[in-house]
Order: structure tokens, then sequence, then C-alpha cells
């Protein structure tokens, strides 16, 4: 498809490509560091494909240094509000949905996250992460009332809610005016934001790639659809992320196309000017999660005996190209076979990103889905930011990664990595630096009270307040 298909030139005001040039090279290596020079998507290939991982981390971190300096990095204390199980989409990669017909679907009222809202702001948090299922039975105003009583109720709490796949799917369900698929999202994401959206997150980016898209995102948008979303909330001034979720079927080329495309979309943004223009604020990928999802059956490549003499290339690297629209048929086995991601890979992944997004100005740690100590030594290559004290996950959490965290272990992560935490807000301006003896973590007298936390995850109570539909979507 040509509109997911990524420019081989940079953007202008962007580092200058020198495609010729050895990703291998000391001086190119040098280069990029300094950001003087803009990674191609066949350099960024040779990288993963052949780079010491000692490598990238040096140059990952030199890259990241230059940007956000030797002293500070920062997380933020939000909470995440699966505010809906109930979802359209069959991903197979995915153990939260539901039809809606189950005895734990459900919706929560209005009230109970006002609850949820209201702890938050107890423990200092300034922002809320609202994501659900793409439930077709809740109106637009159903939506357009959560805001508005949110924001009456919290005027203080930034809003970052809704990823592009629940846009696409609202427009689906609300039939909005419009003659093409952007002005009826911007109809809907008008009304939105004026009842209290204040963000959009990068939820359902996993792989643009088309031929992994259709594998595993059976019902979601595709990536053209996910890009024009972000694109509108970039016109009406909003910020975004970012996300990429790997480590399933896809390819090493999948990864860099997928990086590729946010980088040219975020040259576009930037083109545009500051003055009322959004862009992408930050990216973050983590690794596919297999525990109770229909994609954690497929078996991981190479276990059996004697497969990796018969199958000696992984069938997602057959498949993929750059252009993102490989052949599925060019391997057999495509889609049935994983290749799941350990910490090495994930640290050389998110070396790239850094390496390869050198128009984005946060990478984030993804310490929820590989652990706290996993998540601090990506300090060290390339990230800039520990995300997120978690209070209460649901989506990854099903399945099977329950890490949490509270803000004092948090920040200790961060100083024991060498730098000075702080806490943040949405568009990553300071809050509080924690450089004196009152900072969260050297308050901690005895951290055996904060080994084991308890992450909050959806209760059955909470499931059975299911919300009374009364308003209809005109």
């Amino acid at each position: 498809m040509a509109m997911t298909t990524p420019r081989t030139q940079p953007a202008f005001g962007a580092p200058p490509a020198a495609p010729e040039a050895d990703a291998l090279d000391r001086g190119f290596l040098r280069d990029l560091a300094f950001g003087s020079v803009r990674l191609t998507p066949e350099q960024a290939l040779d990288l993963f494909k052949h780079a010491p991982l000692h490598t990238l981390g040096r140059v990952a971190d030199a890259r990241c240094r230059r940007i956000h300096g030797d002293q500070i990095r920062t997380y933020i204390i939000d909470r995440n509000i699966n505010y809906t199980n109930v979802c359209t989409a069959k991903c197979t990669f995915c153990a939260f949905r539901r039809d809606g017909t189950e005895h734990d679907a459900y919706t929560l009222e209005p009230s109970a996250i006002h609850d949820k809202i209201a702890e938050l702001v107890a423990i200092g948090g300034t922002q809320i992460l609202m994501q659900g299922g793409m439930n077709p039975e809740l109106p637009l105003d159903w939506y357009l009332d959560l805001l508005a009583g949110i924001k009456e109720r919290f005027p203080g709490v930034h809003v970052h809610a809704f990823s592009p796949p629940e846009f696409i799917e609202f427009v689906d369900f609300f039939a909005p005016p419009g003659d093409d698929p952007a002005s009826k999202i911007r109809w809907v994401m008008t009304r939105l934001r004026a009842a209290g959206l204040d963000s959009l997150p990068g939820g359902g980016g996993e792989i643009f790639s088309e031929p992994v898209r259709r594998k595993i995102g059976l019902g979601k948008c595709d990536a053209d659809a996910w890009l024009t979303c972000m694109q509108v909330a970039h016109e009406l001034g909003m910020f975004t992320s970012a996300t990429m979720m790997f480590g399933h079927i896809e390819g090493f080329a999948d990864r860099v196309h997928h990086m590729a495309l946010v980088r040219e979309r975020q040259d576009l943004a930037l083109q545009r000017g500051p003055e009322g223009y959004g862009h992408y604020k930050a990216f973050i990928s983590w690794p596919f999660q297999r525990e109770n999802t229909p994609l954690g059956r497929v078996p991981d490549w190479g276990v059996r005996e004697g497969e990796l003499e018969s199958m000696p290339e992984f069938p997602g690297d057959v498949v993929a190209n750059l252009t993102g629209d490989g052949d599925p048929k060019a391997h057999k086995e495509f889609g049935r076979r994983v290749r799941r991601s350990g910490a090495t890979d994930y640290l050389r992944t998110q070396a790239i990103s850094r390496l390869m997004l050198d128009n984005i100005y946060s990478i984030g740690a993804s310490w929820v889905t590989m652990g706290p100590h996993v998540g601090q030594v990506a300090l060290s290559y390339g990230a800039n930011d520990m995300g997120s004290v978690m209070m209460e996950e649901n989506v990854v959490s099903s399945a099977g990664t329950t890490y949490c965290l509270n803000e004092p272990v948090l920040c200790r992560l961060i100083r024991d990595a060498g730098f000075v935490p702080a806490q943040r807000d949405n568009v990553y301006d300071l809050l509080r630096l924690h450089d004196g003896p009152a900072s969260p973590d050297l308050q901690v007298t005895d951290w055996s009270e904060h080994r084991v936390q308890r992450l909050h995850v959806q209760t059955e109570a909470e499931a059975e307040t299911q919300v009374e539909l009364t308003t209809s979507a005109s």
C-alpha cells in the first residue's frame, strides 16, 4: 500500500542521510550519536542483524544524552483505567477482550472511574491513561458525559485517552458526517476534545506491516487508518505517543518499517510548525506477552527437533520487507511460528528506536513487560523515561505480566542507574526534581516493605457495575 510505505529521502529540516555509509562504521556511528546523520531503514536493518548489543547500547545512550543530558531521567504518576473489556476486534495476541456475554465482561460506571481517579490524585497523580475495548453498545453521549464529568470533578487531571483503533470504531459506531475517514474522525475527535479529551495514547500500533497485521489483528484498523487518526489529532493541536508490539510473527524488517512510518509522519507534523499543531511526544515499544492468548499457543520457532536445520530462517524474516507489503505466501509457515523477544532483543530494539526516531523526543522503557531491572538497564540503551507508577493494569496483566512499582521504588531504580529521578507531566515538563533528602526513595528506611506491591486488577464486583444505556448516538 502506497500510503503505508515510508519515503527513502529525509524530510526538510531532518539531518542528512548517508545511504552509502556502512552502518557499522565507527565514524558513521559517531555521527549518529551526535545527531548529524539520519539512519536509513536499510542501515537500521543492518544494525538489527549485525551490530553487537554493547555497541548499540553505547551509541543509543550517547544519542539519548545529547537530547536529554547526563543527569535527569523521568517518570509520571498516572493510572491506566480500562473502562470496558467488551470488544469487537479479535486480536490473537489479546487476553483481555470479551464479547460481552461472558460473566466477566464489564463496562465501568462513571462513578467507579471517578473513584479510581480520586485514588490517583491522592498519591500525587496528574494523568489518567484511559483505554478500553471497542464496545458497540456505548453511544457517543456516554463518552461525552464521561469526559465532562471527569473534568468537572478533576479539572487538573490530564486525560490521555482513546487509541486510534477506538476512534476508527467510533466512526463505525456513530456514523458521523464527512467525505473521507479523516473528516469523520475529526468530527468525533473535536467533540470529545471539547468535552475534556487532552491527548491520545499510541495503543493499537502493534506492527504496521500489512501481512502481520492481518494475521494478528482481526477486526482492528490498518496502519493507514491508525496514522490518519494520529494526524487528525496533531491537526487539532494534541500531542500523542506511538507504540510498537514486537516479538511474535514479525520479521526485523517489519520493526524497521514501523519505525520509519512513525518518523515520516512526525516529519510532516513538525513541518507544520509548533503553533497550534501537535506531534508525537514519545515512542514506547514492548514484547508480546503470550500467556492466555490465542497467539501464545503458536509454537516457538526452532523448538522442535531439527527445525533450525530445516527452517534456518525465521518465516517472518522471509516475508518481511522495508515497505511493509511482503508476500505472506513467501513462506508456508508464516504466522505459524513465533520468535519471542527476551531482554537482549528488547534492548536491541529499543536502542535502534532511539537512533531511528531522531525526531521524537522521548523513548520509554517498558519495565511493565520486561521487569523493573531490565527497565532500569534500558536507561543505558536509549530510554530517558521510566513510564508510570503502576497502580492498575488489566490488559498486559491478562497475558501474565503483573509487575508493579510504587514511586519510591521507581525513583530508586532511576537513581541506582546513575541519574536523578524527576516527576514529569504529559508534555515532559518537569514537576518535581528529586535531588534532595526529601526524595521519595531517600525517605525509605525499610525497603522490605516495598518489595511486594499488589497490582490492582479489575474485580468481579467492579465488573458487575454495568452501564445502563439510556441515550443514543444522535
